[in-house]
This record gives C-alpha cells, sequence and structure tokens, in this order.
C-alpha cells in the first residue's frame, strides 16, 4: 500500500533529524521524507498534525511466553501489545519451554510469529543446552535459523570454565553474547539486600551479586575480546564497572528496565508483588545512577523487560509470586517521562529505543535490517506516529498484553501511540 503520512513532526534521532515533513510511502519502503516522488499517488493518507513521527521502537527484552507459557502470554496478545506501544522489532530470551536450543524450536517461533503481521521478532539461542550451563549449544546451526546472539536468559552459569568456553567459541565465529550480570548463590533473594529487606523480613539480593559477576564477565572478555551485551544492569557500583570497561576498550554494551529506571524499592510498598522483579528495584541513589548512566551514553539502551504473568502467580505473599512484569506497551511513555523529568534531551530518550539497541544488535541484523530504528529513504518503514500530548494512566486491565501485573499502575505517562507501521503495512491504529 501507498501511504502518505502528512503534517507530523518527524524526528530521527540516528542523525539528528527533527523537523515538519511528510512520510510517502510506498512497497514497504520510505519513498521520501518531505515532497513526495513525481507521481506518487497515495491509496491510504493519514493526518499526523500535532504528532511525532518515530521510527519504530526497537525492544531487546520482551517474553512472548509462547511455546510453553500460553496461560501467561501468547504470540497474538504480546505482539499486539508490542505494536500498540510503538515496538516493531524485537528481541526474544531463550527461556521459553522447550527452551530456543534447537534450530527447528526457532523456526517454528519465527514462522509463527510472521503469521501474526505485527513486530519484527529477533530470536535469542539459549548459550547452553536446557540453559543447564553443562553443554554449550550448536550457535552456528542457531544462528542459521535466525538468532541474533546467544544468552541465559535469567538462569545464571555457575561454571566459570563453561563461560569461558562459551565466549571463547562465541567468538571465533563472531557471535554476540548476552548476560544478565549475577551470582548463581548471592542473588536468591526476592528483594535488594538493605534496611527495607531486611524491615520487611524478605531475603535480600546483594549488590555484589551483580559486580562479583561483572568483574568475571570483564576479566574473561579481556582474555576471548568477546563481544558481550551486559543485560538490565541494576545498581550504581555496577554502573561504574560498566563505565570503566568501556574506557579500556572492552567490547559492551549494556542495557537498563524501565523498571530500575524509575522505580526503587519503596514501590514496593505494602508487599506489592506487582513489584516482584528480576533484578530487583534497588535504593535511590542506585536508580539516580542508572539514570546519568543512561543518559551520557554509557548504557546503551533502555528495554521494557517485558513479562508477562498470570494473575494467579502474582496474587501469593510477594517472596512466593513470581516475579516480572508487563512493560513493552510503556516503553516509549516511560522514556519521555524521563526526558521530561530528568531533562534529558529528547533526542537522547527517543535514541536508547530506537537506533541505540539497534547498535548493539550490530551486524547481526544484516545490511538492509541494520536501517531499523531510524527514518531515511530508502530505508524499511518501521515507523510509529505519537501523540506528544495525550497523558495517560496506567491500567493494567486496559493494556493489550495477556499479563495485567505492572509496577506502574495508577502512574500517568505521557505520550500515546496513534499508528504503527511494520514494513509499510498498518500494524496497529489507536481509533479513539
Amino acid at each position: 500500500m501507498k501511504i502518505l503520512i502528512r503534517n507530523g513532526r518527524v524526528m530521527d534521532p540516528a542523525r539528528g533529524f527533527d523537523q515538519p515533513a511528510d512520510i510517502a510511502i510506498d512497497g514497504g519502503r520510505i519513498a521520501a521524507i518531505g515532497a513526495a516522488p513525481e507521481g506518487f499517488a497515495a491509496e491510504r493518507e493519514i493526518d499526523a498534525s500535532g504528532c511525532w513521527v518515530l521510527p519504530g521502537l526497537v525492544d531487546l527484552a520482551v517474553r512472548l511466553r509462547e511455546p510453553g507459557h500460553e496461560h501467561e502470554g501468547m504470540l497474538q496478545s504480546e505482539m499486539a501489545a508490542a505494536v500498540a506501544g510503538g515496538v516493531t522489532s524485537l528481541v526474544c530470551p531463550p527461556d521459553t519451554d522447550p527452551v530456543l536450543d534447537e534450530q527447528g524450536l526457532v523456526e517454528m517461533l519465527k514462522f509463527r510469529a510472521e503469521k501474526q503481521h505485527k513486530s519484527r521478532l529477533f530470536p535469542m539461542g539459549a548459550l547452553t543446552v536446557g540453559l543447564k550451563g553443562e553443554v554449550l549449544t550448536e550457535m552456528a546451526e542457531l544462528t542459521e535459523s535466525g538468532c541474533v546472539a546467544f544468552g541465559q536468559a535469567d538462569v545464571p552459569l555457575s561454571s566459570v570454565t563453561t563461560l569461558s568456553r562459551a565466549l571463547s567459541y562465541a567468538n571465533t565465529f563472531g557471535y554476540a553474547v548476552w548476560l544478565r550480570p549475577q551470582d548463581k548463590d548471592l542473588g536468591k533473594g526476592v528483594a535488594a539486600s538493605g534496611a527495607l529487606a531486611t524491615r520487611m523480613g524478605l531475603s535480600g539480593v546483594p549488590v555484589a551479586a551483580e559486580t562479583i559477576a561483572l568483574h568475571t564477565i570483564f576479566e574473561l572478555i579481556r582474555g576471548s575480546q568477546t563481544r558481550v551485551h551486559l543485560c538490565r544492569i541494576s545498581s550504581s557500583q555496577g554502573v561504574e564497572l560498566v563505565r570503566r570497561a568501556k574506557a579500556e576498550g572492552l567490547n559492551v554494551t549494556a542495557d537498563v528496565s524501565i523498571n530500575s529506571l524509575l522505580l526503587t524499592e519503596n514501590d514496593i510498598g505494602y508487599f506489592d508483588s506487582s513489584a516482584r522483579l528480576v533484578p530487583p528495584l534497588r535504593q535511590q541513589r542506585d536508580r539516580d545512577a542508572l539514570s546519568a548512566a543512561l543518559a551520557d551514553g554509557t548504557i546503551d539502551a533502555l528495554v521494557s523487560d517485558h513479562t508477562p504473568v498470570d494473575e494467579d502467580a502474582k496474587v501469593l505473599p510477594f517472596a512466593e509470586s513470581e516475579p516480572g512484569a508487563t512493560g513493552v506497551e510503556l516503553l516509549l511513555s516511560v522514556a519521555v517521562k524521563w526526558s521530561r523529568d530528568h531533562g534529558v534531551p529528547l533526542a537522547r530518550a527517543l535514541a536508547v529505543v530506537t537506533s541505540a539497541p539497534v547498535a548493539v544488535l550490530g551486524q547481526a541484523l544484516g545490511e538492509q535490517l541494520g536501517q531499523l530504528g531510524r527514518l531515511q529513504e530508502g530505508g524499511v518503514a518501521d515507523l510509529c506516529i505519537v501523540d506528544p500530548d495525550a497523558a495517560w494512566t496506567v491500567e493494567g486491565k486496559a493494556l493489550a498484553s495477556q499479563g495485567k501485573s505492572t509496577p506502574f499502575a495508577g502512574y500517568e505517562l505521557p505520550a500515546r501511540v496513534r499508528c504503527t507501521l511494520v514494513d509499510g503495512r498498518i500494524a496497529f491504529e489507536n481509533t479513539l
């Protein structure tokens, strides 16, 4: 379909473009930004007056819950939630059931996702078979089936030897390894260690669980030179270690979740299980350090860490409830709120959910899809139209995701997606 988006404020943080312009779309590509090509006859016109026209968001942490956890989420519901939030590309962690450790499983997941005609799905392959930390997966076969990186999701490796072998093998073939830094033994608690956890009688996760893992990872990278992405940094001490590693020249990138960026342990309130998260919410000094690091580029990307959880698993006592929260529909609004509340340039707030995640994925996307996260003539027509003045209150039941639990329930957030296009097709349209 030939589509003309008129009168919008077009913003592409990747090239510093920010000005009123029309966008002409033809054959899944951006035919023009500005005046439409001669002879262009739009089959559909969209009036974007008063709205931003942005690159489609790229979310590096979205659990779709299928296969294996269909009672908590399904491809249909979670990918609908993604495009409702302006997310046109997403990375799915490998901790499905069965685990994404075989070529056939990855191919089937991709095939079923493509049938939804929603967001683009980029699977992450399991680093070890069954995520058990013992035998390395066939990374070459998984790459052929579409995996963009390899990781353990939230299952830390207990064997440094296995991690060392995995990093060396991945580096040999140019694969990226994604790791959430957490020591297996120290990370077994349910809340951040500190006065609040002690007062509430909750088992704590010390900052050392993150920093010890980071020290180990960095030491191994010095030997292997592997490209490593650090998932969901959560502490000020962790931020400082990442900053030093980058200054040293280690090939690392990092992300932070929307939960850790805006919330603290105080949001647990009176044992509110919606704030039962992994990694746990930490103190205000950690939140402030994470915010500053995302702003200055020490942390590269902002992720939703979308993990829909069944309601029955959330009504249990805090320590027994299942960790996780719905977030993919909130990613853009949280980024805009962060910009406005913390004085972060809007271009940076938009970059951390568009072009910066694409840079993290790097060569795994290939030349054509490497254009994602930006708006340019001839580029892929993945974009979203956003009303920046449409403040909205988060209500779990109103979210498109099958999972309704979110620690942001009751929060008023800015900016609402009006329309999302993927590959030049309208994947979501808000008719309200």
